[in-house]
C-alpha cells in the first residue's frame, strides 16, 4: 500500500500562464497542478515544458506540493515526463489512463528519469484519471497497478462526451461511486466530487456538493478557480470527530 498524502485541494494552473503561476502559492491549495495538457495549445507544449522548473519553484514557495498534468499520447507523455520529473515535483497527473499496463509503462519511464537525476525511487507519485468507457471496467486494476498511484479519479467532461451523456448528478454518482470503491479497495485516495458545477460563482451550491461527496467517501478534489480552494479545504478536511 502506498504512503498516502494528506491532500484536500488541488488547484490547476496552466504552466505557461505567468500571471496565474505568480499568484498560485497564495491560494492556499495543498497541491498546485501545473498543466501541460488541455490548457496548453499544441504549438506551446515545448515552451510549457521549458517553463516547468521556474514555475514549480514559484508555485511551491508557499509550501504546496507540485504536480504536473502530462499529455496522453505517448509521443507527448515521454517528453512531458522528461521535463516534469525533478526534485520540486512530487506527483504527475495521468490523463486518459486506459488500464494497468498503461500505468506500468509510464512508471518505467518515470523510474528511468528518477535514476538519471539521482532521485529516490518512487519520488514521483501518480494521480490516475479515467476518461473513457473502455477503461471503466479496469478501475480496480488501475488503482492497484503500481505503488506510485496514490489517487484515482474521473475526467468527467471527456467521459460524458465518450458516453454521449449529459454530465449530470446521476452519471457522476454512478461512476463516482465506482471510483470510490476501487480506490478505497486499493488503499488509495478517491479523487473528485459528485456534482456538475456550471456556475463557479454558486459557492453555496458548490459547498453542498462537496459536503455530499465527502460523505460518499471522496478524499480530495481539484478546481480551476481560486475561490473554490478554501471551500474544498473546509469540506474535505477532517471532521470534528476525526480530529
Amino acid at each position: 500500500m502506498p504512503n498516502l498524502p494528506t491532500w484536500r485541494s488541488l488547484l490547476f494552473v496552466p504552466a505557461i500562464a505567468e500571471r496565474f503561476v505568480a499568484k498560485a502559492h497564495t491560494r492556499g491549495a495543498d497541491v498546485i497542478i501545473l498543466d501541460l495538457e488541455d490548457s496548453v495549445p499544441p504549438a506551446e507544449k515545448e515552451a510549457a515544458r521549458a517553463a516547468l522548473p521556474g514555475a514549480a519553484a514559484q508555485v511551491g514557495q508557499g509550501g504546496a506540493e507540485v504536480c504536473v498534468r502530462i499529455n496522453r499520447p505517448l509521443e507527448l507523455a515521454v517528453p512531458d515526463i522528461a521535463a516534469a520529473v525533478m526534485p520540486a515535483v512530487t506527483a504527475l497527473m495521468l490523463p486518459k489512463v486506459m488500464g494497468p499496463e498503461h500505468v506500468k509503462l509510464l512508471s518505467e519511464v518515470v523510474t528511468a528519469r528518477e535514476q538519471a537525476l539521482g532521485l529516490p525511487l518512487g519520488h514521483t507519485r501518480f494521480i490516475a484519471i479515467v476518461e473513457t468507457p473502455q477503461a471503466l471496467p479496469h478501475l480496480a486494476a488501475i488503482a492497484g497497478a503500481d505503488p506510485r498511484v496514490v489517487a484515482l479519479g474521473l475526467g468527467v467532461e471527456d467521459l460524458s462526451t465518450e458516453l454521449e451523456a449529459v454530465p449530470g448528478a446521476d452519471l457522476l454518482y454512478h461512476f463516482g461511486m465506482m471510483v470510490v470503491a476501487a480506490a478505497r479497495g486499493a488503499g488509495i485516495l478517491p479523487f473528485g466530487s459528485i456534482g456538475p458545477f456550471a456556475d463557479f460563482r454558486d459557492l453555496e451550491g458548490y459547498r453542498e456538493s462537496l459536503r455530499r461527496s465527502r460523505r460518499l467517501g471522496f478524499a480530495c478534489t481539484a478546481c480551476i478557480h481560486p475561490l473554490h480552494v478554501p471551500i474544498i479545504n473546509e469540506e474535505y478536511g477532517p471532521s470534528a470527530e476525526e480530529v
